[in-house]
């Protein structure tokens, strides 16, 4: 018998490659997006010049980014590339618990946006009372609310549905990439099987050919 969960076990995703070099190039990709966030927050916090906006500006009595939201910002960032680090690293080097800690980041933000989604489907009215409180010079701030409320709340979640659903493809490509390592890991674990007088070694399981024919296993060794 196979549990219902292991049909959607595969070895391949996007692009035809295997999922490991699928989860080493994702984790690298996150970690680019990362690294240059982190170097918009230094710079920023470097020069805060640069990226003040006034009250006018945003339409509020508040600030854009203080010192304190810049410094949380910074710590989130650097704790994101060293989750991301430790993906490429756990995939490359064939570790899978490096993997989970960015597994778990994968479902927490796949939860988040599937919250938004719902708040947007329960309460559609509150896209309309967000995009009011946007700063007066916000670009294509007049043509969103020129749109019909029905058809920006389809839009949008037509948007979130998209996003989910690439969300939820990456994560079973990590996951299968977990499973993946972990089986091979698996696999080179020998049996030993000891009784009173005798210790016998079996032999790792190895797959069948491809040809379907049968595989001899090799015979265990056995010592007195």
């Amino acid at each position: 018998m196979v549990a219902p969960w292991t049909r959607f076990y595969s070895n391949s995703c996007c692009l035809c490659c295997h999922v490991r070099t699928g989860t080493i190039l994702l984790g690298v990709w996150y970690l680019i997006i990362n690294a240059v966030v982190l170097l918009i927050l230094l710079s920023a916090l470097a020069d805060p010049d640069q990226y003040h906006f006034s009250s006018s500006e945003l339409g509020g009595d508040f600030e854009f980014m203080d010192d304190a939201n810049m410094c949380i910002a910074i710590a989130i960032s650097l704790l994101m590339i060293l989750i991301c680090a430790m993906a490429t690293y756990g995939a490359y080097k064939q570790h899978a618990a490096w993997i989970i800690p960015f597994f778990c980041y994968q479902i927490f933000d796949f939860a988040l946006n599937t919250l938004v989604a719902i708040t947007i489907l329960v309460y559609p009215n509150s896209i309309q009372e967000y995009i009011r409180q946007l700063p007066p010079n916000f670009p294509y701030k007049d043509d969103i609310m020129a749109v019909n409320p029905t058809c920006l709340v389809l839009i949008i979640l037509l948007f979130i549905s998209i996003m989910l659903t690439f969300k939820g493809y990456l994560i079973s490509c990590v996951w299968n990439c977990y499973r993946y390592i972990n089986g091979r890991n698996s696999s080179d674990v020998l049996v030993y099987v000891t009784s009173n007088d005798t210790t016998v070694l079996l032999p790792p399981y190895d797959e069948a050919p491809a040809n379907g024919a049968a595989k001899e296993p090799p015979p265990p060794y056995v010592s007195a």
